[in-house]
């Protein structure tokens, strides 16, 4: 990995500001050694429930124009096994791994940071804002800065990790949110999550081409709403923003720092341009970086805040 690509955060020092999110080539230790082989910085497990849970039927991703839909309903093998796949691959890796969690409440989610506590990743992920289970467990945690608050507080008091608040963008003021959870504790912030949910009808058989019928949003279409919203956010709060959404070339990794994030996320990417994204934005952040003259990341600027 080229040194200029080497970034800080969280006391952490990585080899390149891209991120694997979750839900993305995560569900094993492979995935997710491939994705540090191919030129990611830091990786995040699939969201991790206290029992499995097998998710939606199929088919749950859908392409259109612009994007994708995805309705995957949160499959995933449960924390313990969940757990096991991630400490195998710290086996064989030094690259940071963020645990991404899911819960409805506060208990659980504290039952899953004990849990987190004694593998062998760095940080912690609080899951929010998961679009594509509207119908089983309603609006997402993420849309209310008093539920925000109590959990990123309960999670604190217990959790020997960093922990990293994944936000939504369908709420009504994410500053609010932002701010709610940098005043709990959170040591950082995650956005966005997918848009949505959303739809796409098979006019042929007049059904939705989902079988869950709604899926949350992602692709380069999203890109503009990421980018206001990190920026609302970083013009907001004083911890650092892991930014996402939309992020398909090295000029969108770019502009997701210019908006204030400090680390950039890199999921659709990889359904548009493989699993070697990561090493091929890597390459035209540096390019973008020559031909601009920026001896590192930390001389791109940021934009003046709100």
């Amino acid at each position: 990995m080229h040194n200029r690509l080497k970034t800080k955060f969280l006391g952490f020092k990585v080899e390149s500001p891209l991120v694997l999110p979750a839900g993305i080539m995560d569900m094993s230790f492979s995935g997710l050694d491939i994705s540090v082989k191919n030129g990611a910085g830091i990786v995040t497990s699939k969201s991790l429930t206290l029992e499995s849970r097998s998710g939606h039927k199929g088919p749950v991703i859908a392409e259109f124009e612009s994007g994708l839909l995805n309705a995957m309903g949160l499959c995933n093998p449960g924390i313990v096994d969940g757990l096991a796949e991630i400490n195998e691959f710290k086996e064989r890796s030094d690259i940071p791994v963020i645990v991404s969690v899911f819960a409805t409440n506060a208990d659980d989610f504290v039952e899953l940071s004990n849990h987190v506590n004694v593998s062998k990743a760095e940080l912690i992920e609080l899951n929010l804002s998961c679009p594509n289970v509207y119908d089983e467990f309603g609006i997402p945690l993420a849309s209310s800065k008093d539920e925000v608050f109590k959990i990123v507080k309960a999670v604190k008091e217990v959790s020997n990790l960093p922990v990293i608040a994944k936000l939504s963008p369908n709420v009504l003021s994410i500053t609010e949110i932002a701010l709610a959870a940098e005043k709990a504790g959170a040591d950082a912030l995650c956005l966005i999550n997918t848009v949505g949910p959303g739809m796409i009808i098979d006019t042929k058989m007049v059904k939705s081409v989902l079988f869950n019928k709604f899926g949350g949003l992602s692709g380069p279409c999203i890109k503009p709403i990421a980018l206001k919203l990190i920026y609302q956010a970083y013009s907001a709060v004083d911890i650092p923003i892991i930014g996402m959404g939309g992020v398909t070339i090295g000029e969108d990794a770019i502009e997701m720092i210019m908006a204030g994030a400090t680390l950039v996320g890199v999921g659709t990417a990889v359904y548009y341009r493989g699993i070697e994204v990561f090493d091929k934005i890597n390459r035209e952040i540096i390019e973008f970086m020559d031909e601009n003259e920026y001896d590192s990341l930390e001389d791109v600027p940021r934009l003046e805040k709100l």
